[in-house]
């Protein structure tokens, strides 16, 4: 099949050749692929929405039950880069026959768990075997389909990397309202089996190279697991611990520091590195990574940050958070196949840049929030979300891995996965912070203003004072009614300004798409 070095909207709208048609059975193994992705991705989000339910069925502590994401993620954030060495080594249709297989075994192992020691080994294996799901998809997007086809195949993946987050805690407070916590797990195996099999029957798209086996990079593997794994462990329990002042966290940044120098030492050095990085070389892959990075802290902070306000101030349960912030995934499903249209005629930087402007016009909504913010107050911010972040999340994916040599995708498609979820780790870090700074900063303001002098607090505190007479101590109880308020209307302003702080990132981040190269129309495409 005919690939080329570079793209452009000029080139995609170019007339198809007859060679270039899709092959029916060639699609619908794609198709199958897309499927397990959306699963692997979704499996994240979807337990992290019954967490408490999980806990009290395992009996187990706040800090234990933690670890089933925790343990996921560090696994997952470890296989993602390891994805392309072994795609080249066992070929695409077994290394996603071998992940599929894994992760529904491992998801009915969780299902039947039943201690929360038992429940956070699972979920680390299925996170590790899931994770090379994810990769692959992406890496066989850009090689197996013709250049001319990519307005086709790029939105398909851009909305599942983007839907999968977002309708995870809708799908997550379905489930476990409806049935129980049991099928967060159980629900993958039907799936699993028939995309197993499914890819086992179909896909043919390139040819295993077992050969590179022999020469598989042990020490890499073990340097790029300290790195990647404790770096994970401090972004996901730091801000809990008050990162350094904790002895875990401080012992896993130790780790991290000397297992990134020894990584990079040995990815440079080795014959077969575990991870070529020589791929951030080209510009427009290290850029886009770069934008994929960024993108995460929006994708999953967003995805955090809403049900946490309609928790902690709404009162929300898990199913009306999710009802709640289905608007999101309904605005992307919409906007993927005008995003693939608008890559035929627009230079893909300028989508980039107003994807990423109106993703920061979305936050900027919020700034305003206040807790009386429900339903239709959210709409409009949310429907700006989810456009910004597929015309900011599909032309990112075509510019980054579209314009390699199709022999660099495999590898370049690991790093550039890896590196929207390390983004999603620390936008969730960065996030946490700024609630628990700006929330406590806000208190002691507001405690200085609520004070005797205060006209309108005391006025408040003897409305309070007045309709508790009889029911006990009315005046304690009037001014813990008070002191709840300041609370509530200090984490509020937390919120607001921790949208602030995403609407200048995310105007900011939009003049960074000036670094990408403009993909150029190539007369003709080199075989591979």
């Amino acid at each position: 099949m005919a690939n080329a070095t570079t793209a452009s909207p000029a080139m995609l709208s170019a007339p198809v050749a007859p060679e270039e048609r899709i092959a029916p059975r060639r699609l619908f193994a794609f198709l199958i692929m897309v499927f397990g992705m959306f699963m692997a991705i979704l499996d994240i989000q979807v337990v992290s929405a019954s967490l408490t339910d999980i806990q009290a069925g395992l009996s187990a502590s706040s800090t234990e039950v933690s670890w089933v994401q925790t343990s996921y993620l560090i696994a997952e954030v470890i296989a993602i880069p390891l994805s392309g060495f072994l795609s080249r080594a066992l070929g695409t249709r077994l290394l996603f026959a071998i992940s599929a297989s894994g992760f529904t075994l491992a998801s009915l192992a969780c299902g039947f768990a039943s201690t929360i020691e038992e429940m956070i080994l699972w979920r680390a294996i299925q996170g590790f075997l899931g994770a090379g799901m994810i990769p692959t998809v992406f890496a066989s997007a850009y090689t197996v389909f013709p250049r001319s086809k990519f307005y086709i195949v790029g939105p398909i993946i851009g909305l599942v990397a983007t839907l999968a987050p977002t309708v995870g805690p809708t799908v997550g407070g379905i489930i476990t309202d409806w049935m129980s916590w049991h099928w967060l797990f159980f629900i993958n195996i039907v799936p699993g089996v028939c995309i197993t099999v499914g890819v086992l029957a179909l896909v043919d798209f390139d040819q295993p190279n077992f050969a590179l086996l022999e020469r598989f990079d042990w020490w890499g593997l073990i340097f790029m697991a300290g790195f990647l794994g404790s770096l994970e462990y401090v972004l996901e329990e730091g801000p809990q611990y008050e990162w350094m002042q904790d002895r875990s966290v401080a012992i896993c940044v130790g780790v991290c520091a000397v297992s990134a120098i020894a990584f990079f030492w040995r990815v440079l050095t080795a014959e077969e590195p575990i991870v070529d990085i020589r791929t951030f070389s080209d510009r427009n892959f290290a850029v886009g990574c770069l934008i994929s990075f960024c993108v995460g802290i929006g994708l999953y902070g967003l995805t955090y940050i809403y049900p946490r306000y309609l928790s902690e101030v709404r009162g929300y349960s898990a199913l009306m958070i999710g009802e709640t912030m289905f608007v999101s995934g309904v605005t992307m499903f919409i906007t993927a196949p005008i995003v693939g249209r608008l890559m035929l005629r627009f230079d893909m930087r300028y989508i980039i840049a107003a994807g990423l402007i109106i993703f920061a016009l979305g936050s900027y909504q919020m700034t305003w929030i206040t807790r009386d913010y429900d339903f239709y107050e959210l709409l409009l911010p949310q429907i700006l979300r989810g456009i910004g972040m597929m015309f900011a999340m599909v032309p990112t994916n075509t510019i980054s891995l579209g314009t390699l040599p199709p022999d660099r995708v495999k590898n370049a498609s690991g790093l550039f996965n890896l590196t929207r979820n390390l983004g999603g780790a620390v936008g969730l870090a960065i996030i946490n912070e700024v609630l628990n700074d700006r929330t406590d900063l806000h208190i002691s303001r507001l405690q200085e203003r609520v004070n005797w002098g205060n006209a309108t607090a005391v006025e408040t505190l003897n409305n309070f004072t007045q309709r508790l007479q009889g029911m006990g101590d009315a005046a304690l109880m009037a001014m813990k009614q008070l002191t709840q308020i300041v609370h509530r209307q200090a984490v509020v302003m937390g919120y607001g300004d921790a949208f602030f702080m995403l609407t200048a990132f995310y105007l900011g981040l939009s003049v960074l798409v000036l670094l990408l190269k403009k993909p150029a129309s190539a007369s003709a495409e080199p075989a591979h």
